[in-house]
């Protein structure tokens, strides 16, 4: 087995390449499904579609490589949170047949309600060792059930709140993808469900096949757990309901800026309440707070990407790249361009 990357964690935990299942040398990796009520479609098939690809020659799928298995206690269909319904397959059964169990969530309202045999079995998974891997808000059910204490735990930013709201005194990791520790793996959703999903697939059966998988997927390249997520910066990160709905509407709009008038007309609210609300919660201005977001999504574009200052200057907002220079220059101490090859020096 290759070994871990550098990153100070502890990756002995059941990361052997021989599968329990045949005891042979080729690599064979099982991986069983957890779906919660109202789970993210997206999340759910890209780390399955990972898995898929690297199983067989081509696209042809044969669980060769890899196995996964949709599990449940009951065997109800379980709705998806865009209404698509997914068939569970097996029972849950003995959870050391599988190489890895995954919890995909979904809508927060309803996540932390798993059936009984469900929290029962992944504890007895977690009792021998079977790494447990938390998706989207899969990473909350986990924590209800008693199974992240003492672990570190990603969560996307847009849960960041949610999280902090119903666990007293966790803080989540929410500038990466995803966060492995340990027999624990836990990722924001998404496509960052597929980086996840390819990092196991590596580990196992060799980097060739988690590539293979992410190309076919037009994904370009594995991303590390360390890549930050997108969206809005965890410095703004707020219990206050009224501003987090302001800056999710600012996020939306990052090309096409809200002024302060339609921003206040779509929250339903006068401009000097909501004034107030983002100076008790940010100390901001909501313009000051627009800025920031906009100037932190040209940040990951310059770093992330090779496109350009012009369009990246376009693509957040800013009236042309003379405007998003001047106020990157008051932001960060110097120009877009300068800002990226500080990035790229060693």
């Amino acid at each position: 087995m290759p070994e871990a990357a550098d990153s100070g964690l502890d990756l002995n935990v059941r990361f052997d390449v021989s599968s329990r299942q045949n005891g042979s040398s080729m690599a064979k990796l099982n991986v069983g499904f957890i779906l919660a009520r109202h789970f993210t479609l997206s999340a759910f098939a890209n780390f399955v579609d990972v898995l898929r690809l690297a199983a067989d020659e081509g696209d042809r799928s044969r669980p060769i490589h890899c196995g996964w298995r949709v599990l449940s206690p009951t065997m109800h269909p379980v709705v998806s949170s865009c209404g698509v319904v997914v068939q569970p397959e097996e029972r849950l059964g003995d959870p050391g047949r599988f190489d890895y169990l995954v919890v995909v969530g979904g809508l927060v309202d309803g996540i932390e309600i798993l059936h009984p045999d469900t929290v029962h079995f992944l504890r007895r998974a977690a009792m021998v060792r079977v790494p447990l891997v938390g998706v989207c808000t899969g990473t909350f059910a986990l924590h209800s059930a008693g199974l992240m204490r003492g672990y570190r735990a990603c969560v996307s930013w847009f849960h960041h709140a949610d999280f902090l709201d119903r666990f007293e005194g966790l803080e989540p990791v929410s500038n990466q993808i995803f966060v492995i520790d340990r027999d624990r793996l836990t990722c924001s959703g998404g496509v960052s469900s597929a980086h996840l999903a390819a990092f196991i697939v590596e580990r196992h059966l060799g980097r060739a096949r988690a590539a293979k998988s992410l190309h076919i997927m037009i994904i370009d390249a594995a991303m590390a757990a360390e890549e930050p997520q997108p969206g809005i910066p965890i410095a703004l990160a707020t219990g206050d309901v009224l501003v987090r709905k302001a800056l999710l509407l600012m996020q939306q709009s990052i090309d096409t800026p809200l002024s302060i008038g339609l921003l206040v007309a779509r929250l339903g609210v006068g401009r000097r309440k909501l004034e107030r609300h983002f100076r008790e919660a940010l100390g901001m201005t909501p313009l000051e707070a627009d800025r920031f977001i906009r100037i932190e999504q040209a940040k990951h574009l310059l770093r992330n990407t090779r496109r350009s200052a012009t369009r990246i200057a376009n693509e957040t907002g800013f009236c042309d790249l003379p405007h998003l220079i001047r106020v990157f220059r008051a932001s960060e101490g110097m120009t877009p361009e300068a800002w990226r090859q500080a990035q790229q020096d060693p």
